[in-house]
């Protein structure tokens, strides 16, 4: 069991790390600005920071396997979008 955890972390963490490092690559190749790079990077941890205690309080209430299947699955939907509009051509980088 502990090897299955383990190895699924494992994956997980690996799937997160490429996606931060083709971010911040993606926005450099889009544009050289160093204040959207900083925000990219923001834009990757800030999330932690802000909902690791809600969602902790969460998972004591609706279970932890119920919330995690939830969570790799809305971010398995945004990660699809987000690579089809990549190669549709129309992803830019802006200023909001």
């Amino acid at each position: 069991m502990f090897r299955a955890m383990w190895i699924a972390v494992l994956v997980s963490n690996l799937g997160g790390w490429m996606q931060n490092v083709g971010g911040g690559v993606a926005n450099n190749v889009l544009s050289s600005s160093p204040v959207l790079i900083a925000m990219v990077q923001a834009a990757n941890t800030l999330p932690v920071f802000l909902l690791a205690l809600p969602a902790g309080a969460l998972a004591d209430v609706l279970g932890s396997r119920k919330l995690l299947l939830a969570d790799n699955l809305l971010s398995l939907i945004a990660v699809s979008v987000l690579a089809s509009l990549t190669l549709a051509g129309s992803v830019s980088p802006s200023y909001c």
